[in-house]
């Protein structure tokens, strides 16, 4: 009798990528190609049910895109703990970036979208976020407790994990004891991570291109990145008391919870409505 296994042809696996099969029907094996072919028929098929019932939810239960709803929890949630929700302008300087440490040879300035020679579209909620701390330091008590939820833009290498317009979310919260960094972040990750659906993560100590050292969240993959401060950065700003901050990517974090294949699904696209594929048949 013969041990021969067959997988899935390479079109099949694609197919099934492009329905959002789960890892485990992708790598499934059979004991000969018309049992494989059979599977494939029949799970295609549900899998094409699925998605078309899916989209049939969002018109016959007028349900708002995932990436919405995600968006409003995490808004919601902040607001109750404390945090004012903030909306800066999309355009940034030059000069804002020069602040960040973003010149002209450092890693991150080639991803920027730039509109005019000082204007850009923005890559990061940061510069903007500093700014509005050093006004509001004159205007309320401490601590203080912002955050921005918005696009930003990098021509980011196209893969599993990157798209060139994404949403993300940065809080911070300025003037707590310093001693005290570290746990506030602990904490500020958790309240935003039980929001987002997601039980599983790690805080992982890494470099950064921007920031030296910082806390990443990961959940299969980096979906948040935080700091500590005070920062050296912190003097181009006119900031000089200790803060928390921490940047969550919105589509990274849907992408984990809803178990895509791909952030393409997650995010702003033509292709996908709400992680279903369109041209399904």
């Amino acid at each position: 009798m013969s041990s021969e296994k067959f997988g899935w042809t390479e079109s099949q696996r694609q197919r099934l990528r492009e329905l959002n099969a789960e890892p485990d029907l992708q790598s499934r094996m059979f004991s000969s190609s018309k049992e494989r072919n059979e599977n494939f028929s029949k799970l295609e098929q549900d899998l094409i049910h699925t998605s078309h019932q899916n989209l049939k939810e969002l018109r016959t239960k007028r349900r708002r895109p995932k990436l919405c709803q995600l968006e409003d929890s995490l808004i919601q949630t902040l607001v109750q703990c404390g945090f004012v929700q903030v909306m800066t302008p999309i355009l940034i300087s030059k000069a804002s970036l020069e602040k960040m440490s973003l010149l002209e040879d450092h890693e991150l300035h080639k991803q920027v979208f730039w509109v005019s020679e000082r204007k850009c579209l923005r890559p990061m909620l940061a510069p903007n976020l500093y700014f509005l701390l050093r006004e509001l330091m004159n205007v309320w008590e401490k601590p203080i407790r912002i955050f921005e939820v918005g696009p930003c833009f990098r021509k980011d290498t196209k893969g599993k994990y990157h798209v060139n317009e994404f949403t993300m979310l940065n809080l911070v919260e300025l003037g707590l004891p310093q001693k005290k960094g570290k746990k506030r972040l602990q904490e500020l990750a958790a309240i935003v991570m039980k929001a987002a659906g997601i039980e599983n993560y790690t805080l992982i100590s890494h470099q950064s291109e921007v920031y030296g050292e910082t806390t990443d969240i990961v959940s299969e993959t980096e979906v948040a990145s935080g700091v500590v401060g005070p920062h050296p950065l912190d003097t181009e700003w006119g900031i000089i008391d200790p803060w928390v901050g921490i940047g969550f990517g919105l589509e990274r974090l849907l992408m984990v919870r809803e178990k895509y294949q791909n952030i393409q699904r997650a995010g702003r696209a033509l292709v996908y409505l709400d992680g279903e594929r369109l041209n399904i048949q």
